[in-house]
This record gives structure tokens, C-alpha cells and sequence, in this order.
């Protein structure tokens, strides 16, 4: 099931004190987290917490929901006003979201992008810091000094900014909530210097998700390109009698009403109301808007770019694009769908032949993926991203590739192309070597100064690392640091340097300068040095929690060997293992939670989590399988799962727990288990299939029963794929035999076994794992008799992770494994 990384966002410290506290009478407190009020899965509900629903049965089956609404006791309440004090103290760490560095005459500036969660606005926050970035080459260690403004700057209302390439100019976007106009503000360094607003006749929202989206300037940085919703065909309108008024009409609309119109698929989880991406030009000077009405509306296109100026009259533009003319099958996180890099025409230079049509040139005929498209700094080569492993098996994420093509000097383009693998798919990784390319994005300039060398970030097993790669050697290496186990990302480039994030599950995000120092013999290293933040800091009650604490990585040995049919599914898998560094006053250990990411083809990386750092400082070790089938472990391991889901992942999360418990990291009697999406499925599938090694479970959306699913996700695929291990008997009607073994593999055909006091999180609006598959679990449970618990968020899709239900969804497992942990 695929699902955004649970619980991974890269967090930089910050003393900011977001101004909400919870009020300590229990009266306010029953009413925050046990609403009076419950409402059904669809009604209309507002943004305010005091509109949820809760069901909670006892273990006699019997709804206990009124005893709880109406009296809590005295411990229960001060448990929920001590942990909620705390929690908030974690969710108000920010967030880095992206970075760009500016070069000038006095030097470079930085300037990051973060957000912080607005909880009474169940919103984030956005904020723009900058900072002067001085040199002392003096030195024998040429220290870097980042001098920071005193403070951020809020951008409010902006859903986008993306600095021109010389950073004279900044553009920023603010999208619509309702049926007003989309605004463009071009900035300078001290004003405002251009406003338009575009009416949604000519275009709804500018796609900002990072996989449609796509906002280039051009070289001389008087247009923009970008990707925006494409207005949608009028509707049909009756008079007050009922009868279809003609569009021509001239007819006043008093009395009028608007029919419903053809109904229009969308891409799926996340896109709602996202139907036709499509392709535009605007003038920054004059504001005039070019509708790219060359591209055929068959294609859903993202990820636009400019082509490099050239000698020829022609000019580009470059851009991704997605077939959907059958079925638009749910995309977000589903890098198998089918995709091609496209060059359009856009203009002749000279004008003189402009009315001339020209066709659009698909680059990439031979490759079943390409994306993310990047021109090289010379402009002689198109490099591309390519999911083919994805898309040739059925997996929806998987190991990627890196291909180039040759870009004419003259602009006219030849009738096919010749794609060169700069980095290939690699299926059995020796140990310790590189394991294959997970990088699902690239910088929009991430080119060092000698203009062949590519920096980019990648999964390395349970870690993300930081890679350089050399055009013309093709040789790959490291750029973090090889005795790291912490995660690093790179933010952006400062010449031949790095600017980059790195976190640990026990250390909160730190921006690292990277710099490129030369060997004797010529050969690049590295020289890390921590940017000094004096601003951003962790609460005292943060840093207490953290500072105790500890992790590493476990190797665990695959239990069925034999059962191998490639070697490198035979490789061990990882577990990341976090506790507390405190010697335990009864020699116990403090109790586990096991936590389980969603895809199967995701991973939990060894990066900062404001949840799961919350969830140890109040008591907990964690155990963060990355099961076989999660990615950075090469392809094998990876395609090892599919037909053996529910059974192979199982055992593996099994395994590792074992593992932890031989190794004496665990007490056996006090073991809980957490997951979202698949591995919400696992956590269904282990409270059923091991009954008796879980003391509590909590599921956020979870997968229980495909059978059920299939008619209605968003990624139907999804469920032949991974039970079939092959993508050959997909199909929008499903035989008997089909569902037979969708519910064979399923958690809910386990449920008999269930005796786990279970916490289900569930959104109304998922469309990936609809709420009813949640429902029925949550039901059969309490027919059984098992304790249940079950909070509804109305206007929630899969991810769960709007800045409330976030907050209240680990508030509450937090009370929950702490009722059955006896913590």
C-alpha cells in the first residue's frame, strides 16, 4: 500500500512558542479529546477539534463510548493534560522544506524555506529565513559562517516562491481556496514589483505536490512556466422550469441553476478535484498568460523545464507527462504508472514562420519511464530519472535508473533519440557497495561548478545518503559521510560546496556545509561543519527528552532462506533500533513500540521523527522495521514480497522482534506495534497471526481486507499486484477466484485470533484505503469482543497528516500503549 514515509520529516530545533496551550480543567480537556458531539464519516463538519468521532468498546464488546464522554476519571484526564503538554513541545519543531543559495558580488546568500504546524489553523505555517554566508579561506580548516537575519519572515497565504536564477527576482504564488483568482507577485530585493491575478477561466490551482509540479523560469527570466489545473468544460444550465438553456443564450441567469456535467476521473489520493494538469506560459512583464494548447489532453503533464538557449530558432520546453486517457489510476507515490519526457515547441526565435505548426517530440519511445528531466550546465545533455523496474514489474515504487540524451546544439531534434544508462538498476548489491538509486527527485540546478558533476540524494538501506556522480567518468561516491548513520539530504549547491540536512532518530535536523577539498593526488573529499543556529532551538523539555537517548542499526538474519528464490533476497534486512541510554532501577526494559512504514516498497529511514522521538522520551524503545521489500536494499530484496504479502513481511517483522528480544533489547511481555497503510496491514496481520506477542496495537488507515478494497481504491493494481506477485491479472473486474484470495491474504481473515485492545486512526476523505475498510475491521472486532477504539477525521485523506489529527492521533496512541504498557 502505498503511503507517504510515516513520520520522516526532516525537522530543524526552534524555540518559536506557537502560542497554544491546552487549558488544564477537565472539563475543556473531556471535551478536546472525547467530544460530546459525534458525527457520521460524511456529515459536514468545521475545522474546530470539538467535532470527532470516537468509538470505543470495552472488552466486553459493549460500547463505552457515553461512560467515556461523560466521566473520565481523575488519572485518565491528568495522563491526557501531561502528555498533551508535551507532545505540543514536539510539534512545534519546524520544518525545512527546501533551500536555494543566491550568488552576488558580496557573496552568497541562503535562503530556506520551513514550516511550523499552526494547530488552531490545523494548518502549517510557512516562513522564509535568509542568511550571509562568509568564508575564512585564511584558515587552515576555511571555516564557514552562516550569519542569520534576526528573524523569519512569514508567508502568508503563499502556497509557492522560486527565486529567478539569478536571484534578482522572486516569484510567489498563492492558490486559491475557493473560486478566486490564482495571484502571481513578482519581488525584487526591496518591493513588490508585479501582481496578477489569473481568473479561474483561464486556469484553477498551480500544482505544487512535487510530482506534477513544475515552475521554471526561462534564461533570460521574463517568462515562467508552469503546470495549473486546466479550467474545466462548462457546465450545463436550466432555467427556473427546468429547460437546458443554450450557451449562446443571452438570457439573464435569475432563476438558473447549473447541472452536474460529465463526470471527469482524477488522478487519485491527494489529487481531489485534480483532473487535467496542463501546461502555461506567463509574461512577468505584462502578465499575459499562454495556454500550451499543442499537447494533446491525453497527457497530464508535470516537471517543466526550459531547454538551454541555442543556435537554432527553435526553443523548448521540456516536461514529463503521464498518459490517462483510460483510467487515471491513483499517482501520488505510485512511481509505476507510464510516463515519457516530451519537448514541445514552443516559438521561433526569428517569427518568421510562427504560425507554422509543429508537433510535440516524445524523447524517450524506447524507455517505459522518464521523469524529472535536467538539462546539464554546457545544455549538451537531457539527463532523466526513469522508474522502469517499477513500471516493467507492476511494483509501485522501486529501484530507479539515470539516463542522458544528447540535446542538439542547433535545436532541431532528431526523429529518435539515443538514451545512454548513466546509472543502471542494481539488483543484488555486494556488501557494503552502492545498492541502487532511490532518489524520486533532483535539485532544479544540481550541477557542481565543473558542470558535469551531479549531487544528489539517495536511499543507501536504511539510511539516505548524499551522492556525487561524474558525467564523463561515471564514477559514483559518496559525498556524506561513509561512517554515518544518519540520514542527509542535500538542500542545495554554493559553488562546489553542499548545503545539506542531516538528523538521526535521537537528534533533530542540523544544516551541514559540505566543502570540496582536494587530495595530493587530486582526488575530492569532504569537510563537514555544523552551521551554527543560535535561534533555533529545542524546548528544555525537548532536549531533555532527547538527550538520553540512543540508537542503532540491527542486522537481521533472513529466517527462510531456502525459500529464496533470488540472493539478494537472501541478504539481511534492517531494524532501527532506538532506547534510552538510562540504566533501568529493575533491570527490565522500558516497554517496545514496533513500527512498521506503508508501501510494502517504502522505508523508514535512520532520520528525525517529531512523533516517534515524542513517543521515546515518555517512556518507549522503538523497533523501525525495514522489512525485505522496502527500498535501498536493491531490487531482489524489493521484488522478493509481491505474491508473499501477509506472509513474508510478516514473518520478517516477526523476525526482527525476535531478534531484539534475543539480543535483550526487548521485554517480551511488553510489546506494541504501530503502522500506517501496509503497514497498517501487518499490524492487523500480527495481532492475528500472533495474537499473543502484542499487548496493544494502533493502525492508522489500515489495509484489512483487499477483497473489500479493490472495487474502490484509488490503485486497484495495487491489490493484483501484490497478491499475485505479477501485474498480468489486473483487471477492473475481478473473478471469484481473485477475491477469494484477496481475503485469504488479508488481516480479516485472521480475525477470529484477534484478542489485541487495538486503536484504529481513520480519514474520511482516503481514497487509497477507503474509510469503510477501517470500518469493517473495527466492527468485526467488536462483534468479537475484542477492546477497540476508533478516531474519525472528516476532511482527512491517507495521509493522516494535517497538523491536528496529527497531533491528536499520537496524543491518543500515546494513552493508549501507556494504558496496556502500565507505563
Amino acid at each position: 500500500m502505498d503511503m507517504a514515509r510515516i513520520y520522516t520529516h526532516s525537522a530543524l530545533t526552534c524555540s518559536t512558542n506557537l502560542g497554544f496551550h491546552f487549558r488544564s480543567s477537565h472539563r475543556h480537556l473531556r471535551r478536546l479529546i472525547f467530544p460530546r458531539t459525534l458525527t457520521l464519516p460524511h456529515a459536514k463538519t468545521q475545522s474546530s477539534w470539538t467535532r470527532r468521532r470516537v468509538v470505543s468498546m470495552d472488552s466486553s464488546g459493549t460500547d463505552s463510548a457515553k461512560e467515556l464522554h461523560v466521566g473520565l476519571d481523575s488519572a485518565t484526564e491528568e495522563e491526557y493534560a501531561t502528555q498533551s503538554k508535551l507532545l505540543q513541545e514536539f510539534m512545534s519543531i519546524p520544518t525545512i522544506d527546501k533551500a536555494w543559495i543566491l550568488s552576488s558580488d558580496s557573496g552568497s546568500q541562503a535562503i530556506v524555506a520551513m514550516s511550523q504546524a499552526n494547530l488552531l489553523a490545523n494548518k502549517r505555517r510557512k516562513f522564509m529565513l535568509s542568511a550571509h554566508i562568509s568564508k575564512d579561506e585564511t584558515t587552515s580548516n576555511q571555516s564557514v559562517n552562516f550569519h542569520w537575519a534576526p528573524f523569519p519572515v512569514e508567508m502568508t497565504g503563499a502556497s509557492a516562491f522560486v527565486p529567478s536564477p539569478s536571484g534578482l527576482k522572486l516569484l510567489v504564488i498563492r492558490n486559491p481556496e475557493n473560486e478566486s483568482p490564482t495571484k502571481f507577485e513578482i519581488w525584487s530585493s526591496s518591493q513588490l514589483d508585479k501582481e496578477f491575478h489569473i481568473p479561474q477561466k483561464v486556469h484553477g490551482s498551480v500544482y505544487l505536490d512535487g510530482w506534477f509540479e513544475g515552475i521554471s523560469w526561462n534564461s533570460d527570466e521574463t517568462r515562467v512556466a508552469y503546470v495549473a489545473e486546466e479550467p474545466s468544460p462548462p457546465k450545463p444550465t436550466f432555467d427556473h422550469l427546468g429547460y437546458y438553456k443554450k450557451e449562446t443564450s443571452s438570457d439573464k441567469d435569475i432563476g438558473s441553476w447549473k447541472g452536474q456535467g460529465d463526470w471527469e476521473d482524477e488522478w487519485g489520493e491527494a489529487y481531489a478535484g485534480k483532473k487535467q494538469p496542463a501546461l502555461f506560459v506567463i509574461d512577468v512583464d505584462s502578465g499575459e498568460v499562454e495556454h500550451i494548447k499543442g499537447v494533446p489532453r491525453s497527457i497530464s503533464v508535470g516537471q517543466v523545464v526550459w531547454s538551454p538557449n541555442s543556435k537554432g530558432s527553435a526553443h523548448y520546453l521540456v516536461f514529463a507527462g503521464w498518459l490517462g486517457d483510460k483510467r487515471k489510476l491513483g499517482l501520488k507515490h505510485c512511481y509505476n504508472r507510464p510516463c515519457a519526457i516530451y519537448a514541445f515547441c514552443l516559438y521561433l526565435c526569428s517569427r518568421d514562420d510562427a504560425n507554422e505548426a509543429f508537433p510535440i517530440h516524445n524523447l524517450t519511445k524506447s524507455i517505459s519511464s522518464g521523469f524529472c528531466p535536467r538539462f546539464s550546465k554546457d545544455g549538451k545533455y537531457l539527463l532523466f530519472l526513469s522508474a522502469k523496474a517499477a513500471v516493467d514489474s507492476g511494483a509501485h515504487c522501486s529501484t530507479e535508473s539515470l539516463h542522458k540524451i544528447s540535446w542538439p546544439s542547433d535545436g532541431k531534434l532528431p526523429e529518435s533519440t539515443n538514451i545512454v544508462d548513466v546509472i543502471e538498476v542494481v539488483n543484488c548489491p555486494d556488501d557494503g557497495c552502492f545498492p541502487g538509486l532511490y532518489v524520486t527527485g533532483l535539485l532544479s540546478d544540481p550541477w557542481l561548478s565543473d558542470g558535469h558533476t551531479l549531487i544528489l540524494s539517495s536511499y543507501w538501506r536504511s539510511c539516505r545518503v548524499i551522492l556525487s556522480l561524474n558525467l564523463i567518468s561515471g564514477e559514483l561516491s559518496r559525498v556524506s559521510p561513509n561512517d554515518s548513520d544518519f540520514s542527509w539530504s542535500v538542500l542545495a549547491l554554493d559553488g562546489d560546496n553542499v548545503v545539506a540536512v542531516s538528523s538521526s532518530p535521537v537528534s533533530v535536523t542540523e544544516i551541514k556545509y559540505g566543502k570540496k577539498v582536494l587530495d595530493p593526488s587530486g582526488k575530492p573529499s569532504w569537510h563537514w561543519s555544523s552551521i551554527q543556529k543560535p535561534i533555533f532551538k529545542c524546548s528544555e523539555k525537548v532536549t531533555s527528552g532527547l538527550s538520553s537517548l540512543q540508537f542503532k542499526i540491527l542486522n537481521v538474519p533472513v529466517s527462510n532462506v531456502s525459500e529464496c528464490l533470488t540472493e539478494g533476497a537472501k541478504i539481511p534486512f534492517e531494524a532501527i533500533y532506538v532506547s534510552s541510554s538510562k540504566t533501568k532501577e529493575n533491570g527490565k526494559c522500558d516497554p517496545l513500540v514496533v513500527v512498521l512504514h506503508g508501501g510494502p516498497h517504502t522505508v523508514a529511514p535512520c532520520s528525525f521523527s517529531k512523533q516517534l522521538a515524542y513517543l521515546c522520551s515518555i517512556g518507549y524503545s522503538l523497533l523501525i522495521v525495514n522489512y525485505r521489500g522496502s527500498l535501498g536494499f536493491g531490487e531482489d530484496a524489493l521484488q522478493s514480497v509481491p505474491g508473499k504479502i501477509g506472509s513474508q513481511d510478516v514473518n520478517d517483522v516477526l523476525s526482527a522482534v525476535d531478534h531484539a528480544v534475543e539480543m535483550g533489547l526487548a521485554d517480551r511481555s511488553r510489546i506494541t506495534v504501530l503502522g500506517g497503510s501496509h503497514g497498517g496491514f501487518l499490524t492487523t496481520h500480527l495481532i492475528g497471526q500472533a495474537p499473543d506477542k502484542f499487548v496493544a496495537a494502533a493502525a492508522r488507515n489500515p489495509v484489512c481486507n483487499i477483497a473489500s478494497m479493490v472495487g474502490i481504491t484509488d490503485i486497484p493494481d495495487w491489490c493484483f499486484f501484490e497478491a499475485y506477485g505479477d501485474q498480468t491479472h489486473y483487471t477492473e473486474a475481478p473473478s471469484p477466484e481473485d477475491m477469494s484470495l484477496f481475503h485469504q491474504i488479508s488481516p480479516i481473515s485472521y480475525i477470529s485470533k484477534v484478542k489485541t485492545p487495538t486503536l484504529f486512526l481513520l480519514g474520511t476523505a482516503d481514497l487509497r484505503v477507503p474509510i469503510s475498510n477501517g470500518f469493517q475491521y473495527v466492527r468485526a472486532l467488536k462483534e468479537k469482543g475484542v477492546e477497540v477504539k476508533a478516531l474519525v477525521f472528516p476532511n482527512d485523506n491517507h495521509s493522516l497528516d494535517r497538523p491536528q489529527t496529527d497531533y491528536e492521533s499520537f496524543l491518543n496512541i500515546a494513552v493508549w500503549f501507556n494504558k496496556y504498557c502500565k507505563l
